[in-house]
């Protein structure tokens, strides 16, 4: 699955406190430019910003996925986070959020995109998965749920 190729442990969070969704979006770009020098967290949070006033990435039961194309961003890249408190990320059902996975991919990778973005939907539509996210108990055992097909 492609899903295994963009997350990694360390890009495996639980626990985050997300105050609000500007606030989770802030975290994350700090988080990932740290991550990845190439990428500069201004330049990101930017690119983020501008997909949600797009529509929100919240897409219902707790989930969220925000994603972007990035100008410096050589290869897709994911991020898994599972709040320590669910946030208002304006979902389509109207109900808080507390398991977010984004995306990061080049601007140019049209089809790598979607292909991502189906095969979280896919995973995210199963409510046994949802739950064991909700269930687990490390970042770790967090990163196992995500790699295993």
């Amino acid at each position: 699955m492609l899903l295994n190729s963009v997350l990694t442990p360390p890009r495996t969070l639980d626990g985050v406190s997300g105050g609000s969704k500007k606030r989770l979006l802030e975290f994350f770009s700090k988080f990932i430019s740290q991550q990845i020098p190439t990428l500069e967290s201004t330049e990101v949070f930017d690119s983020l910003i501008s997909r949600e006033r797009l529509g929100s990435t919240g897409v219902g039961e707790g989930i969220a996925i925000p994603h972007c194309r990035v100008k410096n961003c050589s290869e897709s890249i994911g991020t898994f986070i599972r709040l320590k408190d669910k946030i208002d990320f304006d979902a389509i059902d109207g109900r808080p959020v507390d398991l977010v996975f984004i995306l990061l991919v080049p601007e140019e990778a049209t089809d790598t995109h979607l292909q991502l973005l189906s095969g979280l939907a896919e995973k995210f539509s199963d409510p046994d998965f949802c739950r064991q996210l909700r269930e687990a108990v490390s970042s770790e055992n967090l990163y196992e749920l995500w790699i295993r097909e």
